[in-house]
């Protein structure tokens, strides 16, 4: 009888400690809201449960809502990758919503003027690759430099136990890669947000009235499956756990599976050898016009195999061995920017061992914790 009370008591502790989101810690934000004209940067990841958006909660608790802002993939996360976004009105609420992708990638004064107050809510994948945490960037210096209070409502990051890669050299500075992190920083937007705020990364170390909402009963130590696909090309926990590793071919001549049904979870293309699995691109939700459309690809399936804990490079290199002509496998600019120096092309290039390669990232790395340590909100 002790031993089922135990189990009753522990079932019911576990219940009551699900991770909540800085969305669904709702008692700490609406008092901040109530009464002021209100900014909203969001899109499809920013839900409150499963059949709330948080933009349809907050119509509902009667706050006034003058613009929603809307990130890379538009609000609903519908469009392609780079694909423009034209500024429209959500169907449902009638709100006006402006697209902050494109040549609009910050809120000017004019869209600003109205708003007393701005709340950012959307989902990233922990990488700073991630376009989010560039229009989180953006927002942050608008909101500075119009003197607009910023409330960023936090939301895990499905990948914060991985910190690993080469930091971003500021000459390679981009949409993509904003500040000096590695591939992957082990942050949540909230964390990096008061980062950027306190590294004074804004335009002329402008700093803006910040508020993070943090989420309840999470830790560094905790797994996060993704409630939402955060962009059309993430379908699942696999591509999000992938992502980063398998986004580094956007820079050479492979497809990572843009145009299939499992987008980064394989790769390959026509210029490396022929084995056991291949796949032939085709237009799709997530991409229009995929590389190498309708062409077949010989490369792996990663789709199935276990979660990986690190940034993992043995792919990229042992693509660039075995592809056709190596003098056309990477593109030296787009490679770059993603990797975040023009180092790790001629490391692989010069068939450095991949255990050097990690070995050179150890002292940014190392360097980087120590920065960021004031700034982490979870344990």
């Amino acid at each position: 009888m002790k031993k089922l009370i135990l189990i009753c008591v522990l079932i019911t502790t576990v219940s009551f400690a699900q991770i909540k989101t800085g969305a669904q810690n709702y008692t700490e934000y609406l008092p901040l809201l109530k009464g002021k004209r209100v900014g909203v940067v969001t899109n499809q990841t920013g839900i409150i449960d499963e059949k709330t958006h948080l933009v349809d909660f907050l119509v509902q608790k009667n706050i006034k809502i003058k613009t929603i802002f809307a990130p890379e993939h538009g609000f609903r996360g519908t469009a392609d990758a780079g694909e423009h976004v034209s500024d429209e009105i959500d169907a449902k609420t009638g709100l006006s919503i402006t697209s902050l992708y494109g040549k609009n990638n910050k809120p000017t004064p004019e869209q600003l003027k109205d708003i007393d107050i701005m709340v950012f809510d959307l989902q990233d994948v922990g990488t700073r690759l991630y376009t989010y945490v560039s229009t989180m960037h953006r927002i942050m210096e608008a909101c500075a430099e119009n003197n607009v209070p910023l409330i960023v409502l936090d939301r895990p990051n499905p990948n914060i136990a991985i910190v690993d890669g080469p930091v971003l050299d500021i000459a390679f500075q981009s949409g993509i890669g904003m500040h000096p992190t590695p591939l992957l920083h082990g942050m949540t937007l909230g964390e990096e947000a008061k980062m950027i705020n306190g590294q004074k990364w804004l335009k002329n170390g402008v700093q803006c009235k910040l508020t993070v909402i943090p989420c309840l009963n999470y830790d560094r130590k905790m797994s996060y499956s993704l409630p939402v696909r955060p962009s059309p090309n993430l379908p699942n926990d696999q591509s999000v756990n992938l992502y980063v590793s398998l986004c580094l071919f956007e820079g050479t001549n492979v497809s990572m599976g843009r145009g299939t049904e499992k987008q980064f979870q394989i790769y390959g293309s026509p210029f490396l050898p022929k084995g056991s699995f291949a796949f032939t691109p085709k237009p799709n939700f997530g991409d229009k016009d995929p590389l190498y459309n309708g062409k077949e690809c010989y490369g792996e399936d990663l789709s199935a195999i276990p979660k990986i804990n690190r940034l993992e490079i043995k792919w990229l290199i042992k693509a660039y061995q075995t592809t056709a002509d190596k003098s056309k496998f990477f593109d030296k600019r787009k490679f770059s920017i993603r990797a975040g120096n023009e180092k790790l092309q001629q490391q692989i290039e010069a068939g450095i061992s991949e255990e050097e390669i990690r070995n050179s990232w150890q002292e940014g790395l190392k360097n980087f914790k120590k920065m960021r340590a004031p700034y982490l909100i979870y344990r």
